[in-house]
């Protein structure tokens, strides 16, 4: 009964950092944007910008990471049995990809909140496929239990990973004609 309870939690608080790292890369787009445009346009939108990634950074995107890394260990601790398959070492290999990526995001969200525009928003709409990637490989992984089929559903992310910047080509090709889609 415990386990489901756990279970339950974890997965909600993946979900919702999932939600975190999937949006606070768009208000990065919206904020590089924003930067470039006149004043006083650029200080409104700069400062609402600043304010709602700071709000998703620290009210959904950080405690959701931290409080699925406590449930998932706590279920690790319910199932020691699971650190000695295959698909949840290759499993866990994903999840400090994923904190990796989160840091650096975190790095990314410190630099625009001083004003420190490094990246393109181009860029910035690529960076926000990043957790997309991982949720497939991991998704994958957790349902398939199989470190070896695992393989076709990242073999599916590369498709994806493919046909997603061939959208943005064309998307990009499409805001150069209209710079209002």
């Amino acid at each position: 009964m415990e386990y489901n309870y756990i279970k339950s939690l974890h997965l909600i608080f993946v979900v919702t950092w999932f939600a975190g790292l999937f949006y606070i890369p768009r208000l990065f787009v919206y904020q590089i944007e924003a930067f470039h445009k006149p004043s006083p346009e650029k200080e409104i939108l700069g400062k609402q910008l600043k304010l709602m990634a700071k709000r998703l950074w620290f009210i959904i995107s950080w405690p959701s990471a931290i409080l699925a890394t406590i449930f998932a260990i706590w279920l690790l601790i319910l199932m020691p049995g699971w650190l000695q398959q295959g698909w949840m070492h290759v499993k866990l290999a994903f999840v400090v990809l994923l904190f990796l990526y989160h840091l650096k995001t975190h790095q990314m969200y410190k630099q625009l909140q001083r004003d420190d525009v490094r990246y393109s928003s181009n860029f910035m709409r690529i960076w926000n496929e990043g957790a997309t990637f991982i949720l497939f490989a991991v998704v994958f992984l957790v349902i398939l239990k199989s470190a070896i089929n695992w393989i076709f559903g990242v073999i599916g992310i590369v498709v994806l990973g493919i046909l997603l910047m061939i959208g943005f080509k064309l998307y990009k090709r499409i805001r150069a004609k209209n710079p209002d889609a």
